[in-house]
């Protein structure tokens, strides 16, 4: 039986014997920690060894496919974990370096049941994590979270014989196969791919290729030092960069993708940087005349645009606002059998026929120059500018202590419900409603909003404004949400503001 404790230091003889796992990495969705500061590697051979026992519990076939990103120490991290599986009895497929939607695919090509994925996406070096499931093609949400969570922690993990190990070849082709097939653009399209030196530089430029698209390369030498910006497709630095490329090459759009390859922004031609929830309005449009009366869920980080939009509600389109984090949005697209969801970090959820329902930059890339190939004679920025204007903030990030931010988050959403009960304004407007699904979504009476919420991976809130009439109004709502966050002395600084 394994006991974690949190009391080892590097550089010790426990450190090396014994499981060191910090709580608060088992987040609502997936697991991330801090290496070595948080987790160590018999601590990931305690996960190993806690997941294999939670698929045992649910009487799962006990085979898991695994894979890991290109950081230098995700290797050595995926072995432990991959021992404390085997310990479980699990038959362990390793595909391999990989992106996390190759690993979602891989339970489909491989008939594997379970999947787990080292990685920590977007998250600066030292970080390390899993994504992990066992119902294809969701992964755990809070409830599978807080179970696995509960077995490694009081040393619950149980070992079982008949465990194994296999190397299966030829995954990353399939994948690529599966995304592309036989298509080829029918107009010239030229594309910067970004690749941020992320796990996607090894995928995303063939893609692209292969499918007859004039790729400028922008940083798709794998380096896991990241030595231009993060691989965060939400993040300006990164979208600017895009822009700066684009502009210099000529090129038709950009593409621009995370450090595991589930997320994807868009640059357009003009050198402007479409939040990832507008382009999930452009896809909708494109998309629902193809698939009239379909469904699209977005994050309650997103334009208002899906609900309000003439030409989704012309097209017979209903439109869910659900949570955001990408197993939550999988779980309600799956529940809804939805076309597809949202979200405004960058996550895209296209199901069938068009994908498989899990999140995949990849498949987005794709489906933007199909899209650009159904639209050619249209440009990105044409398409932009067809959407009805509205005004956003970027996605703000201020600290909050992963040990404080929910209870911090509670007292925030009641004083903003309470705001709405006594008839108070914000940002000058009267409160429409106040959606409390994830956080506080403040919608005013002419459609604008504010929201305020907790990050599910990172020791910090999430703030998104969005005006539907003017940039002024825009930061008239970011300055009075943030007058109510700023009544909680545990939140910190912003990563970055308007």
């Amino acid at each position: 039986m394994t006991k974690p404790a949190d009391t080892s230091t590097p550089n010790t003889w426990e450190f090396l014997r014994d499981a060191m796992i910090k709580p608060t990495g088992f987040r609502e969705y997936d697991a991330r920690w801090k290496y070595p500061d948080e987790i160590n590697l018999p601590g990931m051979m305690a996960l190993g060894l806690g997941l294999g026992t939670q698929i045992q519990k649910r009487g799962i076939e006990p085979m898991i496919a695994v894979g890991n990103d290109y950081r230098d120490y995700s290797l050595a991290i995926k072995h432990a974990l991959i021992i404390g599986l085997m310990r479980a009895g699990i038959h362990v497929k390793d595909i391999g370096p990989a992106l996390s939607p190759m690993a979602y695919f891989s339970q489909f090509h491989l008939n594997a049941p379970a999947v787990a994925m080292v990685t920590a996406s977007h998250n600066p070096n030292g970080w390390t994590g899993v994504k992990m499931g066992f119902e294809r093609p969701l992964t755990h949400g809070p409830d599978e979270m807080a179970e696995l969570r509960d077995i490694v922690l009081n040393g619950l993990g149980e070992d079982r014989p008949g465990g194994s190990y296999e190397f299966v070849e030829g995954v990353r082709e399939a994948y690529i196969d599966d995304l592309v097939g036989d298509f080829k653009m029918s107009r010239p399209l030229k594309v910067v791919c970004a690749a941020g030196n992320g796990t996607a530089a090894a995928f995303a430029p063939e893609i692209l290729e292969r499918m007859g698209v004039e790729v400028v390369r922008s940083h798709c030498e794998l380096d896991y030092t990241f030595p231009n910006y993060n691989p965060n497709p939400e993040d300006m630095h990164m979208l600017h960069d895009m822009s700066d490329t684009l502009k210099a090459s000529g090129a038709d759009l950009a593409l621009g993708f995370d450090g595991d390859g589930d997320r994807c922004g868009v640059v357009d031609d003009e050198g402007e940087e479409i939040f990832a929830d507008k382009v999930g309005v452009i896809m909708a449009r494109d998309l629902s005349k193809i698939h009239p009366n379909a469904t699209f869920v977005a994050d309650v980080k997103s334009t208002g645009l899906f609900a309000s939009d003439p030409e989704l509600q012309a097209n017979g389109v209903t439109a869910d606002y659900w949570k955001t984090g990408h197993s939550h949005m999988k779980r309600r697209v799956k529940e809804l059998d939805a076309l597809a969801g949202f979200e405004k970090s960058g996550h895209y959820f296209l199901a069938e026929p068009i994908g498989r329902g899990y999140d995949c930059g990849m498949r987005v890339a794709v489906e933007i120059c199909k899209l650009m190939d159904r639209n050619a004679d249209k440009s990105m920025s044409d398409l932009r500018k067809a959407l009805p204007k509205t005004w956003s903030t970027p996605t703000m990030s201020p600290f909050a202590a992963d040990t404080e931010k929910y209870d911090i988050l509670k007292r925030i959403v009641e004083k903003l419900e309470a705001r709405h009960a006594a008839g108070e304004p914000l940002a000058g407007r009267a409160i429409k409603d106040v959606v409390t699904v994830n956080g506080a979504r403040v919608i005013l009476d002419n459609g604008s909003w504010g929201l305020v919420r907790a990050s599910s991976n990172t020791p910090n809130l999430v703030v998104v404004c969005e005006s539907s009439e003017s940039e002024d109004e825009m930061r008239a709502i970011f300055s009075d949400l943030d007058a109510v966050i700023r009544t909680e002395p545990g939140v910190g600084d912003y990563d970055q503001t308007i």
